[in-house]
């Protein structure tokens, strides 16, 4: 599973696990964790060492299976596994999920693991200090831990008090406890005031369980069931694959529901907050998820059609001298989508000019009717700058890509889709340089992704306005235009509605952006990744917000592109973003 899903996990690995009816004295949660290069490979390799050393400590003696869950640590009967994809902050090992909160009664431990972003951190922070509690730090995996492990002590305790009435002592409390905790109700009472994207995986130390996503599933969560056991994943196919599951058969978790598994085999879909508006993530399906997911392929295939309109108008129609390519590995699908298209319009092209007696070079001329294809560039997979340092990010870009010689005539049009355009600066630094190489007379950058605008606070984590290359070109147009004046206006229209509750609050950055065209923006953005020493011709040509709509009908989270945050705290991160790169504040805006 965690192979399946290792497009999520570059940065970190975890594992835990519990096991059932253990007597007092023996350890029934196991956790490891690893920050490492390889950190799948690093925790599976610890656990084998453990495990190998205990089988050379015992030898073949014959075991009971009681006695094989005593001896061996990481059996159990649940299991949890995460994979982490830093976006932001340290890779230390401290922030690597599952997280554990450890406690005497069994009921109490809690193991915790998510994909999750809350956009207030603060007020969540200053809630526990309310209760009385003293969090080590505020950050959002420990204000989650926390705050459901307080209302878990408090359910524990109610119940311990009716037992208590009854004359039940504590030790025969205990397993009453287990059966009876309502988990539902612990995660409404430690929710109430989530504001985020949140998908959250629990254990408790007796043997319940919980997958719990945000109300407006914003974030992705699938599960299966049978008689056997219960799985739950990010990813589609990651179930699929591992247990041979038909894609019919995977449900989704409800958004505002949890998933809850108790102890005993039972599931039950539980409401713990009221459903909003479905704003699923379509970076998900753009960029994050795995494609191998049946939906996702064919919506990234509709958005590479989408955009052979833009693409048709950029050469002028001239397919003759154009060379496709896509940029790896994500565009790879986009890019069928689009070839798909130039084909099929090649082929209507070349039979309306079909006489009604065609002559056999003509027919021969239509079977061959195809784009001319090439795989122009090649990626190293072993360096990743979506998410890195800043201070070691440029370094690595330049060394990213390498290209195929030999491929484009210095007359061709290359047309090379990629899936987004986040900062502009793998184009600028490595892609542009490398590309100009081959000498062709125009290059155009395709996005599969319209501008990003916006900061996101739900998962993907863009967090700061100015290192959006869609942002710089914004302010570039303003410059240029004399309109600068505006950025003090908008200022101190942001501190205004920062002044307001979240409910309140509106982003007021869109109206810096509604001074241009996605046209007048995108031929900015195609200014600025240009650089000097490039001697060809530059484009860069975006999707539309409704062909994005279009092409992901179910996932219509849009934010980062128009503003359009589903959240109440997206608006007030939107403001903050801004007034942060106002004052020169580079600190993160949640």
């Amino acid at each position: 599973m965690l192979e399946k899903q290792h497009n999520r996990g570059q940065d970190g690995a975890g594992f835990a696990s519990i096991k059932f009816d253990m007597n007092p004295g023996d350890s029934f949660i196991s956790r490891v964790r690893s920050s490492e290069n390889q950190p799948i490979q690093d925790i599976f390799s610890k656990i084998n060492r453990s495990i190998n050393t205990v089988f050379q400590e015992l030898g073949n003696t014959d075991l009971t299976d009681l006695e094989i869950k005593q001896a061996y640590p990481y059996l159990g009967e649940i299991m949890m596994g995460h994979l982490r994809y830093g976006t932001f902050g340290n890779n230390s090992i401290t922030s690597v999920h599952p997280f554990l909160r450890q406690n005497n009664w069994m009921h109490r431990n809690l193991v915790l693991a998510g994909n999750f972003n809350l956009t207030n951190v603060n007020e969540l922070f200053d809630n526990l200090v309310t209760l009385g509690q003293h969090p080590k730090v505020k950050a959002d995996t420990v204000t989650v831990m926390e705050k459901i492990g307080h209302f878990l002590d408090t359910e524990v305790t109610k119940e311990y008090k009716k037992l208590k009435k009854k004359g039940f002592s504590k030790q025969e409390s205990s397993p009453i406890i287990a059966e009876n905790i309502k988990v539902s109700k612990i995660l409404k009472k430690a929710t109430k005031n989530f504001d985020g994207g949140y998908v959250i995986s629990g254990m408790l130390g007796h043997g319940d369980a919980f997958l719990m996503r945000d109300p407006n599933g914003i974030r992705p969560a699938y599960f299966f069931q049978n008689d056997e056991f219960v799985v739950a994943a990010s990813e589609r196919p990651a179930i699929q694959t591992v247990f041979n599951v038909p894609f019919e058969e995977i449900q989704e978790v409800l958004p505002g529901h949890s998933l809850i598994i108790k102890k005993n085999g039972r599931t039950s879909m539980k409401e713990i907050l009221p459903a909003r508006e479905l704003k699923a993530c379509s970076f998900e399906r753009i960029y994050f998820s795995r494609g191998n997911d049946a939906e996702i392929y064919n919506e990234r295939k509709a958005l590479g059609k989408h955009l052979f309109p833009k693409v048709q108008q950029a050469i002028d129609n001239d397919f003759e001298n154009t060379v496709f390519s896509f940029i790896p590995n994500t565009a790879e699908t986009a890019f069928y989508g689009l070839i798909e298209s130039v084909q099929s319009f090649l082929k209507q092209q070349a039979i309306a000019t079909l006489k009604t007696s065609p002559a056999e070079a003509d027919l021969e001329k239509l079977l061959n009717c195809t784009p001319r294809t090439e795989k122009v560039i090649l990626k190293d997979v072993k360096l990743r700058t979506f998410i890195t340092e800043d201070s070691s990010r440029d370094d690595l870009v330049a060394h990213v890509y390498d290209i195929t010689y030999k491929t484009v005539k210095n007359s061709d049009n290359l047309i090379v889709i990629d899936d987004s355009i986040v900062r502009g600066t793998t184009l600028k630094k490595s892609i542009l340089k490398i590309l100009d190489r081959l000498s062709p007379k125009k290059i155009v950058v395709v996005s599969s992704a319209p501008q990003i605008r916006y900061p996101d606070c739900y998962g993907i984590d863009m967090a700061r306005l100015e290192d959006l290359i869609a942002f710089q070109a914004m302010l570039g147009l303003l410059k240029d235009l004399n309109k600068e004046p505006m950025l003090e206006t908008v200022y101190q229209a942001a501190k205004e509605e920062m002044k307001k509750p979240d409910t309140e609050a509106k982003n007021v950055v869109n109206v810096l952006y509604e001074l241009f065209s996605t046209e007048q923006i995108s031929a900015k953005i195609a200014a600025l990744v240009k650089e000097e020493s490039i001697q060809c011709g530059v484009d860069v040509i975006f999707q539309d917000v409704d062909k994005l709509h279009l092409a992901c009908p179910k996932n219509l989270g849009d934010w980062y592109f128009t503003g359009d945050y589903p959240t109440p705290g997206g608006n007030r991160v939107a403001n903050q973003a801004f007034i942060n790169f106002m004052e020169g504040n580079k600190e993160r805006a949640y």
